[in-house]
């Protein structure tokens, strides 16, 4: 019964994983799309190759979401636990993708981590790690410094990046525009969108390399920390040789490396999602926030993926919806205030808050559930 829950755990996981990247798809060419620099069936498998690439350069992130959030001495993280966790993350992914509402995923899953565990040790606080291994507020580990700062911070850096980013490039066009060139051959207006159609080939890569090594690395914390759980109770004990892979063991300070094997299979997951499309919030992130022009695309895309692949470097979860929605931000205030649909950037922020503790009270409410039926002790 026990091994079942431990693949039922696996099973979840992908599907996650899977709605993440349709999910997320947006994140990566929503504004590829709307500027149409590429077709939505171009965009998509571009999209998909690079989350594919990005899920495999790395671990910081999945080690983080395994061994950081959660204290595993004084909650054990079962498979039930876990299920509960994931499908406080699904069902808040799958509300806010009808909505059309560009949330995080990557918040859901902590919420519902948070929320499984809390339930899981009887309400007892502590079992969060808030923060650790430095100064009050931050550390190497915890749900304060690597989740809830960065949840702040990373969207305003976005908006600040690709704000200053847009100023850089208009002034940068004024004084070309004055000057024999290519740019006063053409015209101001054509010359930026031959020139930044191309250039967005890459920035919209770089989206998509930067999306699939920060989100595609949470699904497999999830895994490895229900394969490590199950190592470590003798759940393996007793199982052919040719399944020994499934064992992960921890080492001391409750660390432990990442399967290749769990790599790989997240990132095709992942990568199918992301090929699935996620429309109904490309139409939110590319059309209706702000009109787009491939100068726009660039620099939005240029922001947040700088963003998010120096946070990934640290292990940390950040959203990519939330950085590229604010560099979508900045780059419409750097036009002027008036380009900004504020409707639609405040039922966003709205999703944003709220998905931390719906999520949370999903998962607590799940675990209370399996608690009644004798499945949680």
């Amino acid at each position: 019964m026990e091994l079942l829950l431990v693949l039922l755990v696996v099973v979840i996981a992908l599907a996650f994983e899977y709605i993440n990247g349709f999910h997320d798809t947006a994140n990566s060419i929503a504004t590829v799309v709307a500027t149409k620099v590429l077709s939505p069936g171009q965009a998509v498998l571009l999209a998909a190759g690079a989350n594919l690439l990005g899920a495999l350069a790395g671990t910081a992130v999945a080690k983080t979401i395994a061994s950081g959030l959660i204290d595993t001495n004084l909650v054990a993280v079962t498979p039930v636990i876990l299920i509960c966790a994931l499908l406080g993350a699904v069902v808040w992914n799958l509300i806010t993708w009808w909505w059309g509402l560009p949330s995080s995923s990557s918040h859901a899953l902590v919420g519902g981590l948070c929320g499984a565990a809390l339930a899981a040790a009887s309400n007892d606080w502590n079992a969060i790690i808030w923060a650790q291994g430095g100064a009050h507020w931050w550390g190497d580990k915890g749900v304060v410094p690597k989740v809830i700062l960065p949840m702040i911070g990373s969207p305003v850096a976005g908006f600040v990046l690709g704000l200053l980013l847009m100023g850089l490039l208009f002034s940068l066009m004024e004084f070309l525009a004055s000057r024999k060139g290519p740019l006063q051959r053409l015209g101001r207006t054509r010359f930026a969108n031959l020139f930044f159609g191309k250039a967005q080939l890459v920035s919209a890569s770089a989206m998509g390399l930067s999306h699939g090594l920060n989100d595609a690395q949470k699904t497999m914390g999830i895994i490895a920390l229900a394969l490590a759980g199950a190592t470590a109770s003798g759940t393996f004990e007793g199982m052919p040789a040719w399944l020994h892979f499934l064992r992960i063991e921890e080492d001391a300070g409750k660390q432990f490396e990442i399967a290749l094997w769990i790599k790989v299979l997240c990132a095709m997951v992942m990568a199918a999602g992301t090929a699935a499309g996620g429309w109904r919030i490309i139409k939110t992130l590319g059309h209706k926030m702000v009109r787009l022009h491939p100068i726009n695309g660039f620099v939005a895309e240029t922001a947040s993926a700088s963003i998010i692949l120096t946070a990934s470097h640290f292990g940390i979860p950040v959203s990519t919806t939330h950085n590229i929605s604010a560099a979508i931000l900045g780059v419409g205030v750097a036009k002027r205030m008036n380009a900004v649909r504020w409707t639609i950037v405040e039922r966003m922020i709205w999703a944003w808050l709220l998905t931390l503790p719906v999520t949370g009270g999903i998962a607590w409410l799940l675990v209370e559930g399996a608690r009644a039926l004798g499945l949680v002790r």
